[in-house]
């Protein structure tokens, strides 16, 4: 498999006792998946608590990021998950985004959803202007701990986002939901109605799709719809303003490509195209 490199820079990342240094590679345009294996369960949180910040700060964005942990995220997929959002999070190309809008500082919210009625912040609302609030942010998310692995509902997800950047103590004229995740809407109710209240409401949802190269034994369409997820949640999920879907070959180059996500959406630009991207090393193959 061929790496794709996006603007040929080395990023740092995260560990479960604070910040590691590491250069990671090249980002992937194309991810594929393993099988996936089964969590145990564990009960619902309580909702979580005014977050003490400043009420009613304006930020260039109020993003919420939304991660599936479904049981198809195995052990070792949901580290890597965690992981690269921490390590996109303190991407000095993030950084420079965050840095270059109209306020230089963005509000983030990072959520974890599985089945109906199985969502949490993980890490509530925070400004994250530069490289120590990002790292703050980033420690407290790899060291929390996982909640689910239930069924896949990424319409509860959706909802629980919204009602996350409804109670946020920030103002932003750009409000976007971020959900990643690698199947389909299982568990609650019509995703598309999810996506349309929200989208109706003025906020942008864009999908960060993790591929599956081998259909899961018990639910094949469920990793490997018809006509692919990517397209799947071109259909049903994103919605808004500039929305746009990036295709993951794996859960290994997740974060790498992650950082091409973030900075279309804290800049406002669309996403680099897979041609874009191979032209930038040269490859040119299909």
């Amino acid at each position: 498999m061929r790496g794709i490199s996006l603007l040929g820079i080395s990023w740092l990342g995260i560990s479960m006792r604070g910040i590691r240094r590491a250069v990671l590679g090249a980002v992937a345009a194309l991810w594929i998946g393993g099988p996936a294996a089964g969590w145990a369960e564990e009960p619902r949180v309580p909702a979580p608590q005014p977050v003490q910040q400043s009420a009613g700060e304006e930020v260039d964005l109020l993003l919420a990021l939304a991660a599936d942990v479904s049981r198809s995220v195995d052990g070792p997929k949901f580290q890597l998950q965690r992981d690269g959002y921490a390590a996109a999070l303190t991407d000095p190309r993030v950084l420079a985004a965050i840095a270059g809008g109209t306020l230089g500082r963005i509000a983030v919210a990072y959520i974890e959803w599985s089945g109906a009625g199985n969502q949490k912040v993980v890490v509530d609302w925070a400004v994250i202007r530069d490289a120590d609030s990002a790292g703050r942010f980033a420690a407290q998310l790899v060291e929390s701990p996982r909640a689910f692995a239930d069924r896949t509902s990424i319409s509860g997800g959706i909802d629980f986002a919204v009602a996350q950047l409804d109670r946020a103590p920030f103002q932003a004229r750009r409000r976007t939901i971020d959900v990643s995740g690698d199947g389909t809407n299982n568990s609650g109710r019509d995703v598309a109605l999810a996506r349309d209240e929200a989208v109706g409401r003025g906020i942008t949802i864009n999908g960060l799709v993790i591929l599956t190269e081998q259909p899961l034994s018990w639910n094949a369409e469920h990793t490997n719809p018809a006509g692919g997820l990517d397209a799947y949640y071109r259909a049903n999920v994103i919605g808004g303003p500039g929305a746009f879907v990036m295709t993951a070959q794996n859960f290994e180059s997740f974060g790498q490509a992650l950082i091409g996500k973030l900075v279309a959406e804290i800049a406002g630009t669309p996403p680099p195209t897979r041609a874009a991207l191979m032209l930038s090393t040269g490859d040119a193959s299909p």
